[in-house]
């Protein structure tokens, strides 16, 4: 069932103009004062400061529409973790997509020990309702002793070559700790990188497999979407 757009009452600016400060910082690797700078550009007076505001009241908000709008996940989960620095420690930032390249779930956590493989393992199921036909890792045994707890039906694949997809989904985020100059805390990286993670790449079909006028229709349907989900009831077409 598809959810109703988040309520506005009490914002003296239109959902026009919330709803695009939001997508622009979660889809470029902008700061709050870029997107400041951007839309004074375009005429709009609204300070850094209420930019962050909305990004933490409506990004996750959005991000879960958008979830929700996706097909259901594959059944073959590719599972990679690495380090994130967090306010000069290092912490370990967890990351599963599909077959497809859909992020599943993301999660920060301290360790990347058999406890932390397990509680990921247990979040993945209780987020996506199931489990796989096929869990892919590295070779990192705490995935092996993971899996024997929580999912021991499921075929367990552990190489290293076989785990691109993953890892290449990790980029994107690597882009954004460094514009950001790294996290402040642990809570913060996880509220920003679960709402990027549904956000961005939803806006970023993969171009190379398509063509200029393939790649438009697609990106039309994607910004209906976000229209539809932000609660926008229209947007101006270019002359």
């Amino acid at each position: 069932m598809v959810g109703a757009p988040p309520s506005y009452r009490g914002h003296r600016y239109p959902v026009e103009v919330i709803s695009h400060c939001v997508w622009l910082h979660f889809r470029f690797p902008l700061s709050f004062r870029e997107v400041e700078e951007l839309m004074l550009q375009r005429g709009v007076i609204v300070s850094h400061e209420t930019v962050r505001r909305w990004c933490l009241k409506f990004g996750q908000a959005y991000a879960n529409a958008l979830r929700r709008r996706r097909p259901r996940p594959g059944d073959k989960w590719h599972l990679d973790e690495v380090f994130i620095k967090i306010n000069g420690e290092q912490k370990y930032l967890w990351r599963a997509v599909d077959q497809d390249g859909n992020v599943l779930d993301i999660l920060v956590q301290d360790r990347r020990d058999t406890a932390a493989a397990r509680r990921f393992f247990r979040r993945l199921m209780t987020k996506t309702g199931g489990v796989p036909r096929v869990v892919v890792t590295d070779k990192l045994r705490s995935y092996g002793a993971a899996h024997r707890e929580v999912m021991p039906s499921v075929e367990h694949r552990s190489h290293k070559g076989l785990n691109n997809r993953a890892e290449n989904s990790h980029q994107p985020t690597r882009q954004r700790e460094r514009a950001m100059k790294g996290f402040g805390s642990v809570g913060g990286a996880q509220r920003f990188l679960s709402a990027f993670s549904g956000i961005s790449p939803r806006f970023r079909p993969r171009r190379h497999l398509m063509t200029a006028s393939e790649h438009r229709a697609e990106m039309t349907i994607r910004f209906t979407i976000w229209e539809q989900i932000t609660g926008v009831t229209g947007r101006p077409t270019a002359a």
